[in-house]
């Protein structure tokens, strides 16, 4: 599929139908433009596995069309994949400074930072890539550098948000203000790609600078050690800690690896300007418990986490009873049983814990109903396409849409192409879609044979077998069995012994080629199991010639 020179096409490959994993290409003239790279995080149906990355096989074998990679912020489901992707992809990425910060120390861990060109550029500033106008646009949001970008081509003109908030009072960046929105707005925009997160929220998200106040109060009550849990990302409410730090006459103390990652990248990039002096852990355990100010990743219940090691005791930070965790985030949807179990630990401790719930200590970064009805207003849009949500949200948001008067609303999820203009949009087809997952340091289909076959175990358990045979083919001697997840417990010994009768019998008799001969020991030995267990565990058979 090629976009003609009279048409502006889209396609999202992730973010559509999910929350994560933003990559959205837009089409014009015969080439391709990407916004974002993004990953999402697995869950149990992906044992063993991390990050799940997007599947880029519609735009990989149109690779020469390709002209380069926009980034709008830097959060990990907009910028995640790029350190194992983006040197395959081979085309300039563009991004301003913090942004380009957090993509470059990514690269430099993967060491491919000299293959892949980074460009900066600047907010409020236009710059073209192949046949597109690329205006950057700062918009609010809970991370440094969130902007959206108006995209445009002879076809049409594209308002595309990113992720976005409007904060009267924003406590890091200047966000554009309604003046220049609406001047963007009597210029033409023809569709508004717009973020879905909180389209259910019948309020506007609160400015981030109502945060302080609820979190000194917090921290100011708090007779023993305090640990804030927060995005490692927001940088403005590691701004706002800082200064509930020094108001409450604690020391700083940070610890996780990506929060020193947005911490040097932010003062490279002046923000973060006026931030203390941090302690080390080894410091603030020293400290009068009521003297120090702990900031910790892991508040989604990530099990690498500091929170997580600070929870089960095997991390420096000692936690006990009169101790306080602040929550400063909020829950993502499907991590509720990591927090959980975090807070039951925690709470086993005897720390008190504050979430949202008990005070005002968190504020989303995305828009509410008032929030969209404001920027629908400033833009004027013709038509628009929401993305950055699940189902519920896309349809929700186009209803929502229509119901303030933007004329047309088209709802897609990963892999529908739609053509933005000429016309109305429409969907005009469907594109390759799907999920690979970094297990290691190796990139695999996210439904290929590796991860089947590992679910199947962690489901089934897994028995070795292990025979012999002579030169001449034939079996004998006495099969060796293993036994990994298998439910036998206590019993092993004995379903061992069962086992292994199963798998002599199965090898005596008539000489079998070794296919045959495996299959027969597989077999066996698998229905002794499912006899024991009501399971069917995989059965490997080993032959080794004697």
């Amino acid at each position: 599929m090629t976009p003609k020179n009279n048409e502006l096409l889209f396609c999202a490959l992730g973010g559509s139908g999910e929350i994560g994993m933003n990559v959205i290409l837009y089409g014009h003239a015969g080439k391709w433009l990407m916004v974002d790279c993004g990953v999402t995080f697995a869950d149990a149906h992906y044992p063993g596995i991390d990050v799940i990355l997007p599947d880029l096989r519609f735009i990989e074998e149109r690779i020469d069309d390709l002209v380069g990679i926009v980034l709008t912020h830097g959060h990990e489901d907009h910028i995640g994949a790029l350190p194992y992707l983006a040197e395959d992809l081979g085309v300039p990425i563009y991004a301003t400074p913090f942004t380009a910060g957090l993509v470059r120390g990514k690269l430099e861990e993967e060491r491919i930072e000299d293959r892949v060109k980074i460009r900066l550029v600047e907010a409020r500033k236009s710059f073209k890539v192949g046949p597109f106008e690329v205006e950057v646009v700062p918009l609010s949001h809970s991370i440094p550098e969130a902007n959206a970008l108006v995209i445009g081509t002879p076809a049409g003109k594209v308002f595309h948000t990113g992720d976005w908030k409007l904060d009267p009072t924003p406590v890091i960046g200047q966000p554009a203000t309604p003046e220049e929105l609406a001047e963007i707005g009597a210029e033409g925009i023809d569709v508004l790609v717009c973020d879905s997160t909180n389209v259910f929220n019948a309020e506007a998200s609160p400015s981030e600078a109502s945060v302080r106040e609820g979190l000194a109060k917090s921290v100011a009550r708090a007779r023993g050690r305090v640990v804030v849990t927060t995005f490692a990302s927001n940088a403005a409410r590691l701004h706002t800690l800082g200064q509930v730090a020094e108001e409450t006459g604690r020391k700083l103390c940070v610890t996780g690896r990506s929060l020193d990652r947005i911490i040097r990248v932010a003062k490279a990039t002046g923000y973060l300007k006026n931030f203390p002096q941090t302690v080390d852990v080894d410091a603030a355990m020293r400290l009068p418990k009521n003297r120090v100010l702990i900031v910790a990743t892991g508040g989604q219940g990530e099990e690498r986490a500091a929170l997580a090691r600070i929870a089960a005791g095997s991390h420096p930070v000692q936690l006990d009873m009169g101790d306080m965790v602040i929550f400063s985030s909020k829950q993502i949807p499907g991590n509720e049983v990591a927090i959980g179990r975090i807070q039951n630990q925690l709470a086993a401790k005897g720390v008190e814990m504050v979430t949202e719930k008990q005070a005002h200590v968190h504020v989303s970064g995305h828009p509410g109903r008032p929030e969209l009805a404001k920027m629908y207003g400033w833009l004027r849009p013709t038509s628009l396409v929401p993305v950055h949500g699940e189902m519920r949200h896309l349809m929700e948001h186009a209803r929502y849409g229509l119901s303030q008067g933007i004329a047309n609303a088209v709802v897609q999820t990963n892999g529908d192409m739609v053509r933005l203009a000429p016309g109305a949009p429409k969907k005009i087809g469907n594109v390759p879609i799907g999920r690979l997952v970094l297990d290691g340091d190796v990139i695999l289909p996210a439904d290929g044979s590796t991860i089947n076959e590992r679910r199947r175990v962690a489901v089934n358990g897994q028995i070795s077998v292990g025979i012999a045979v002579d030169r001449n083919g034939r079996a004998g001697g006495t099969p060796e069995v293993r036994v990994q997840g298998v439910p036998v417990e206590e019993e092993r010994e004995p379903f061992l012994a069962e086992a292994i009768e199963a798998a002599a019998e199965a090898m005596a008799g008539r000489q079998r080629d070794r296919e045959r001969l495996r299959e027969d020991v597989r077999m066996a030995v698998r229905k002794v199991a499912t006899r024991w267990t009501g399971k069917k565990p995989i059965v490997d058979v080993v032959i080794v010639q004697v």
